[in-house]
């Protein structure tokens, strides 16, 4: 399945669940019922066991944090019941939450994975550039006041481009093995008074999208050279680098899949 939803009323993809606090103070007792958080997997998964009429569980093709979107998540899951396509994207999303919804529905091989099948990701950030704050689309916006140089920040961001170490990029919570990335390409182009940034790599670190956006905007505003970047990631620093963008102006576009899964197009490398 293709999954679109608006990530700004849910703690992210992920399922959670979070202990309710004890009232007298004391640690949290663990075998206490737990509160279960709104994340986009668990809307999802209640969705598709009504369809199913049975428990059922997806897999996903990348994780986003709170307040991010996604135009083509891609999720697999094993149907304990016969639906056909058709059925399975509507009656699911009758079942979902107006800002979630699934766009296509094909039935796959067994050994196919949501996650491990994928050989790149693509993600997409969106800046409004003006003097005021957005009042239209603000939820898949970010904002920056100052005027931003977008040729300086495509030169700048070109470092970032073939395999490397990205720890200059990642979160300290990043639970990642390693840091090593093989980001394919990255583009930064202006329409107007919006800056907008495509990245692809096989796959992120926590906030690495975000992190590397925050560098860039350093760059755009000329508080910092083209070739500061190239620095920040030979220095494996991540103090030295920009601060984390806001969540809201991030759209995860979907993950990509060798032709041999015949899967739609717009997910196919």
């Amino acid at each position: 399945m293709a999954i679109e939803y608006d990530g700004g009323g849910f703690c992210g993809w992920q399922r959670l669940n979070k202990l309710d606090p004890d009232p007298s103070g004391e640690p949290a007792d663990p075998g206490r019922i737990v509160r279960r958080e709104p994340t986009v997997q668990a809307a999802l998964e209640e969705a598709l066991s009504f369809v199913a009429g049975a428990p059922t569980a997806v897999v996903c093709a990348g994780r986003t944090d709170a307040g991010v979107h996604a135009s083509g998540q891609v999720v697999h899951f094993d149907g304990p019941a016969a639906r056909d396509p058709r059925g399975w994207v509507l009656g699911t999303t009758s079942r979902l939450p107006p800002s979630v919804c699934v766009r296509w529905c094909v039935p796959v091989a067994e050994d196919f994975h949501a996650r491990f099948s994928a050989r790149a990701r693509r993600y997409r950030y969106r800046i409004l550039n003006r003097m005021v704050r957005p009042a239209l689309h603000r939820q898949y916006l970010s904002w920056e006041r100052r005027p931003l140089d977008a040729p300086a920040m495509h030169r700048a961001a070109q470092a970032l481009v073939g395999t490397h170490d990205f720890s200059a990029f990642r979160t300290v919570h990043c639970q990642a093995p390693h840091a090593s990335r093989d980001l394919q390409h990255i583009r930064v182009t202006r329409d107007d008074e919006v800056v907008e940034i495509d990245v692809q790599a096989n796959a992120f670190l926590h906030h690495m999208v975000r992190n590397i956006v925050g560098s860039l905007l350093l760059v755009g505003c000329g508080e910092r050279p083209d070739a500061w970047i190239g620095q920040l990631l030979a220095g494996r620093d991540r103090s030295l680098a920009g601060p984390t963008a806001p969540s809201a102006g991030l759209v995860f576009v979907g993950p990509r899949y060798p032709a041999q899964w015949r899967l739609p197009a717009e997910v196919t490398l």
